[in-house]
């Protein structure tokens, strides 16, 4: 399925981007994927094989025609026609991926025992940034078992410099 959902994505992307209006795109599929997750059941109607396909995309139109652009309401039409529309979250997420390569961006989560201060957020950040040699985007996440220090997550690395790990590693050290 992630497959399927990167294809979309791609295929999505390519289009904006020939004219120019692959952020356009990226902001109205975040709406669309806001809309959706407040109110699913009209996820759950878009996908009902109970109700004919024309009438799923004239709800499609209906619904998102006035405020979206045509590349976007366009696409939520495929995924319906082509019985996916169940796909439409992960596709935007492949979507905003793309975009943000595309862009030079990456995304960072940031798993903490505590909050971090605005301080020490902003010292993370220009530090990852610097690591990354791109702009990030940072997702904070708190979870006590860390015990203490800070996990990154970023460009598919895991930086662990949490308490944990290192008593794992002296650990090992002693083992051996």
């Amino acid at each position: 399925m992630t497959q399927t959902a990167k294809e979309y994505a791609v295929a999505l992307f390519m289009l904006a981007a020939e004219d120019g209006k692959e952020k356009l795109v990226s902001d109205e599929l975040k709406t669309i994927s806001q809309i959706l997750r407040q109110f699913p059941e009209y996820l759950d109607l878009l996908a009902s094989p109970n109700i004919s396909i024309q009438e799923r995309t004239a709800a499609i139109d209906k619904a998102f025609s006035d405020g979206v652009c045509e590349y976007a309401v366009n696409f939520l039409k495929v995924l319906c026609e082509k019985n996916n529309i169940r796909l439409v979250h992960r596709c935007i997420s492949e979507y905003e991926e793309l975009y943000h390569a595309n862009d030079g961006i990456t995304s960072a989560n940031v798993i903490t025992a505590v909050s971090l201060t605005k301080g020490e957020k902003e010292k993370l950040k220009e530090k990852l940034e610097k690591f990354c040699g791109k702009k990030v985007i940072m997702h904070y996440i708190v979870n006590a078992a860390v015990l203490g220090g800070v996990i990154v997550h970023v460009d598919g690395k895991v930086l662990d410099g949490s308490l944990r790990r290192r008593l794992r590693d002296i650990k090992e050290v002693i083992d051996t």
